[in-house]
């Protein structure tokens, strides 16, 4: 199976020959995050080194490394592993490591040469977190001081090309098309606003109400998809239609149930990256997610309907005081637009 990313490859190739980092733009849907390393890796310049990829969130980090090792036909911990905070399966046959922003700081302090290292793939970088710039920061202190051999390889969907560059020595940018579908956008009547979880059981229902496939629902963090959760509960689903929480600080276990497609059924609903919550109707026709970014790697099969309630959660800090508290935004226009439609 071919992805657009893969007829830009050979222009990625040469510029990581003959220069030492690379900007990949690529659209959603374009396979980026499973198809470049793969396709980078038995390159010359690499010289049978490592390829060290960052992700943001250790489900896709994971999911990433899973859907890279099922091309190859292995296992994970094979050719492709991955470290997370509490999990690792990498061995010493492991040449592609999917790890997450602590992982990798911890690496750069404890090995500053990036030894059997010669690219790091920075994926997902408009996620923009502290511990991300700073991995940046170091790896490119690293190959300015002491390893010129290593290649750097910034990659996103949206994201201030030109800026980027810049900091990476004015490093050529290639742009790749997504796989992008037709879809409709509709707007409920605006119905008089009691709860988040309130107004997203009402979406929710108005949309099971009109698919045969999964459903995927938006919510800003844990605590609306909780609220939203026992709102689901309570009320009277669809034979068969289950509901699963997604999003960071579930169970390793609870996380891979909420990604898992239904089984038997014409579709599922999953999320994506933060905080998600899921719903599948199993043996049926609907699985429903919500979460509370839309800025990570994953793609659901089987989804149809993607309701979309409330903004996100962004922590801000409270004045006078030496706590931060989950501030309720809008969504990104910018963000939100470059995944509609997406594979």
């Amino acid at each position: 199976m071919s992805f657009p990313v893969d007829a830009i490859v050979p222009q990625l190739n040469a510029a990581l020959s003959s220069g030492r980092a690379a900007l990949l733009v690529a659209e959603p849907g374009a396979g980026k995050t499973t198809r470049v390393p793969l396709l980078l890796l038995d390159q010359p310049w690499l010289d049978g080194r490592k390829i060290v990829m960052l992700e943001p969130r250790r489900l896709a980090a994971r999911a990433a490394a899973r859907r890279m090792a099922e091309t190859l036909g292995e296992d994970v911990g094979g050719t492709v592993g991955y470290a997370v905070r509490l999990d690792r399966k990498i061995s010493a046959r492991t040449r592609i490591e999917v790890v997450t922003e602590g992982i990798l700081t911890r690496r750069l302090q404890t090995d500053p040469e990036l030894s059997g290292v010669g690219l790091v793939i920075f994926d997902e970088f408009h996620e923009r977190s502290l511990d991300g710039d700073f991995g940046l920061a170091l790896t490119l202190d690293i190959q300015r001081g002491l390893r010129d051999d290593l290649r750097i390889l910034v990659m996103s969907a949206t994201l201030d090309a030109a800026r980027v560059a810049a900091h990476l020595g004015d490093a050529p940018v290639i742009d790749a098309p997504g796989r992008v579908f037709p879809v409709e956008t509709r707007y409920l009547e605006r119905a008089q606003r009691q709860t988040i979880a309130a107004d997203a059981a009402r979406a929710v229902h108005h949309a099971l109400s009109e698919t045969g496939k999964s459903l995927l629902v938006f919510l800003p963090g844990e605590a609306e998809i909780r609220r939203t959760e026992r709102a689901l509960d309570a009320s009277v689903l669809p034979e068969g239609t289950t509901v699963h929480p997604l999003f960071g600080a579930m169970g390793f276990a609870a996380q891979e149930a909420a990604i898992r497609p239904a089984q038997g059924g014409a579709g599922d609903h999953d999320r994506r990256d933060q905080p998600h919550h899921r719903w599948h109707r199993r043996g049926d026709r609907h699985r429903l997610q919500a979460r509370s970014a839309l800025r990570s790697s994953l793609r659901h099969d089987g989804t149809r309907n993607h309701p979309r309630v409330a903004g996100f959660r962004r922590p801000a800090p409270r004045p006078g005081r030496e706590a931060w508290t989950g501030r309720l935004l809008p969504s990104l226009a910018r963000g939100r637009d470059a995944r509609t439609g997406a594979a």
